[in-house]
Formats: C-alpha cells, structure tokens, sequence
C-alpha cells in the first residue's frame, strides 16, 4: 500500500473562473506532490474580468469544516486565503486552537485584503481581526505591498521600506513575515524579503513582463505550505515557494477575456518532485 501523502488544508473562497481561490491551492498543491483540502470560506461569481459577487459561508459552518478535516484525515500544514469577514476570521482562529493549528501545525496566513488593483477587500473590522486574532498564531505571513498598506499603513516604495514593513508586520505577532515585492514595479528584479525578528533573508528573482499574473499569492503560499508540510524550515520552504512561484509565473497562460493564472503544470511536465 502506499504512503499518504502530506496533508495540507486550505481556508479559502472559491474561484469560479479556476484561476485563483482555492482552486489555484488545489492545483499548486498537487503539483508539489501532496494531498489538498478545503475549508471553503465564500462562493465567488468571478471569471478572468473580475469578481462580481460572492455570498459568504456560515463561519459555524467554516469552523465545522476545519474540525472535520483535522479531527480524521489530519493536517500537516494549513494555509488561508480570502476570509471575508471579521466573523469568519474569528472563527477560523478558534476552529484552529482546537485542533492545534498554529501551534504545533504550521501556519500560513496569506491576507487577503486587496484585488490585483489594489483596492480594498476587507472592511476594517476584517483587517482588525487579521492583525488581532490570525496574525498572532501564524507560522508565516506572505502579503504584498498593498496588503502592507492596508494592515500597516506603510507605503513600500523601495527595497528599505520593505524592511520597515516587515518589521512592522512582525511586532503584530507572526513568527515569519514574508513581504513580497512583485508590486514594486520600479525594480527591476524582484525581491522577497523574509523576517523571523532577528535577520533578513533576501529572496531575488526575475520580473516577468507578463499580464497573466492570477492566483500568484495563493500559489506561492501553497507552493511554501507543501514544504512546511513535509517538516522543512521555513526559510527553505519559502526558498522552494520563490523558485516555484517563478517558473509558475513563466508558464502562465491566456484564459478568458481578461487576466489569466500563474501555472504550477510546469512541474508535471518537468516531472520535479
């Protein structure tokens, strides 16, 4: 009989145009070679031209969904992405004290908190329940820089302001503060810049003049939690996440109309472990 895969549980809305949500989770997630699952926080009407609706899950219902995932097939690492609202927030942090998520499970809060335009997508109470309830029991968090903005009221124009902000994310509780510089469009490369309190890792990469730039976030978070799921350190498991992010960001492709997805099917055509 084969082994079980690691186990990675992600707390996200779903994408109906397949390009980001938990749907990119799904995909990333497999292509590093572990076995997903889903606490669904809200149903999005979207497609490659935006998000015209979406209706949120019960957070009871949320909370029911962790529990029921930890509490027989087990997690070896969790991650969120969008969470919609205070109260969904507040549940998710109580759903995963009880079943030890944060704690001894590895912990990925992505914050999603603003469209690839960055406008604002979360009310402030939301954002307050980041900081306050989440921020405080993850592992790792990977904003950009209008997430940065939103959460601390940082303007990220430079490489330095990049270390003021995770310095500042990093007094709001997290272990890890991965503040990500895809958004720094006058750069040239593309820096990440990872944080435990005490040192600075600098992550470069490539910019890619590419429009096809959906679902990168939650990619590259899952792409980190697959790492951290198989007991690797997070600063390699973020190294893994930066090279996987990438190549995912070189073979994206046209979907729609509009933006199309970052894509991990590299990885299978590469036949990489």
């Amino acid at each position: 009989m084969e082994r079980t895969p690691p186990r990675v549980l992600t707390i996200a809305g779903s994408d109906s145009g397949g390009g980001a949500g938990l749907q990119a989770d799904l995909r990333a997630l497999f292509a590093c070679g572990v076995h997903g699952m889903t606490a669904v926080t809200a149903v999005t009407v979207q497609n490659s031209l935006g998000v015209t609706g979406y209706t949120e899950i019960p957070p009871e219902v949320v909370a029911a969904q962790i529990e029921a995932v930890a509490g027989d097939i087990g997690v070896n690492a969790a991650k969120t992405g969008m969470l919609a609202s205070a109260g969904i927030i507040e549940a998710v942090a109580e759903a995963c004290d009880r079943v030890h998520i944060g704690r001894t499970i590895p912990f990925v809060v992505d914050p999603v908190a603003a469209s690839m335009h960055g406008h604002q997508l979360l009310a402030d109470d939301a954002l307050k329940a980041l900081r306050d309830e989440l921020f405080p029991r993850a592992t790792l968090v990977t904003p950009n820089l209008d997430e940065v903005r939103l959460l601390t009221g940082l303007e990220v124009r430079s490489r330095a302001d990049q270390r003021e902000a995770a310095r500042a994310l990093h007094a709001l509780g997290p272990r890890w503060v991965l503040v990500k510089g895809g958004h720094l469009w006058d750069d040239p490369e593309c820096l990440d810049v990872l944080y435990d309190g005490a040192e600075f890792v600098e992550l470069l990469g490539p910019r890619f003049d590419v429009p096809h730039t959906h679902g990168s976030g939650d990619t590259l978070a899952s792409a980190i939690c697959s790492r951290l799921a198989r007991g690797e350190s997070v600063p390699d498991a973020v190294r893994f996440g930066k090279e996987f992010i990438v190549r995912s960001v070189r073979a994206a492709y046209p979907l729609g109309a509009g933006v199309g997805p970052v894509s991990p099917l590299w990885r299978l055509a590469d036949g990489s472990h």
